[in-house]
């Protein structure tokens, strides 16, 4: 198979489906969760927004969360951590902001609760699609993001795509919410044969139980979740197909619309990052690799 950084980028369309939290680190949210209720002050009507002055005169930014793995979650030591979370404390410190703050939600209340001024970015690896870009705006992805699969080891069934899944009648599994059933269901898998299991962790028991043959999940949470499994391994990363051409996902930080100053200042620093190569050193901890790295824009992900 190609490379995950093969030519799908020229065809590119915009995501359909969502993609919720893996329901890592909810445990620990909770004591965070209290104190991030507060709301943020009134945006201001002045055009691109004060915002960014605000945050660095108050000099902590409000991060919204979602527990998810390895994209934003508190880790088991109430340590906020993730790909995302790290990356905006780099972000922000060159933007004059120290300090960032979780505010722990659930990932379909990041969007509602942003617009509420619930918090002042969603910090959660969140897929820029066209229905989000209507609610927001968002700054670059920071990271592209192919599918993969969980098989048994030596991949028995010899499954490495959507369309393999229905021709081989393979039983199939991914999580709740995921975008990966859309695509199966794209590919002609009907929906109501899907196994939907609570996270990458369930779908990989599954696979090593032989309830399925396939679990689908992004390739990062695929990548990391079969490293200490003797009994099931990752296929190649792949994009899913879309209206018959190769998609891929792509991540980022949302802010409100009338905040485009900072989300242009944001963006600003992200480029530097970018063509330092210091992206990747930030996000490699959590098993990202030169594959999920990116010259996506939220336009073109947006669909304009």
């Amino acid at each position: 198979m190609a490379p995950p950084n093969w030519q799908v980028r020229q065809n590119v369309r915009a995501p359909r489906p969502t993609r919720r939290s893996l329901l890592a680190g909810v445990a620990a949210l909770g004591a965070l969760g209290a104190a991030g209720c507060a709301r943020v002050a009134t945006a201001s009507t002045n055009p691109g927004g004060d915002l960014l002055d605000r945050l660095r005169a108050q000099g902590v930014v409000r991060l919204g969360i979602a527990g998810e793995i390895p994209f934003g979650y508190i880790d088991r030591n109430g340590h906020l951590t993730g790909e995302a979370p790290e990356l905006a404390r780099v972000v922000f410190k060159r933007l004059g902001v120290d300090e960032v703050q979780p505010v722990p939600t659930e990932f379909g209340s990041l969007v509602p609760g942003l617009n509420s001024q619930q918090f002042d970015v969603v910090a959660a690896g969140m897929y820029v699609n066209a229905d989000r870009c209507a609610q927001v705006i968002f700054a670059d992805p920071d990271y592209q993001m192919l599918n993969s699969f969980v098989v048994r080891k030596g991949n028995p069934e010899n499954i490495h795509n959507y369309q393999d899944v229905v021709e081989k009648k393979a039983r199939f599994a991914t999580g709740t919410g995921y975008a990966m059933i859309q695509y199966a269901v794209e590919a002609g898998y009907a929906q109501d044969d899907i196994l939907i299991v609570p996270d990458q962790v369930a779908g990989l028991n599954a696979v090593e139980a032989g309830r399925v043959d396939v679990f689908a999940g992004t390739a990062v949470t695929v990548r990391e979740v079969v490293k200490k499994s003797a009994k099931a391994e990752a296929t190649e990363p792949f994009a899913p197909l879309v209206d018959g051409e190769p998609h891929v996902d792509g991540g980022a930080f949302a802010f409100r619309p009338t905040e485009t100053a900072l989300r242009d200042a944001f963006n600003a620093e992200l480029r530097k990052l970018k063509e330092s190569d210091e992206l990747l050193r930030i996000l490699k901890p959590f098993g990202f690799t030169r594959s999920e790295m990116t010259d996506l824009t939220a336009k073109e992900l947006c669909g304009g």
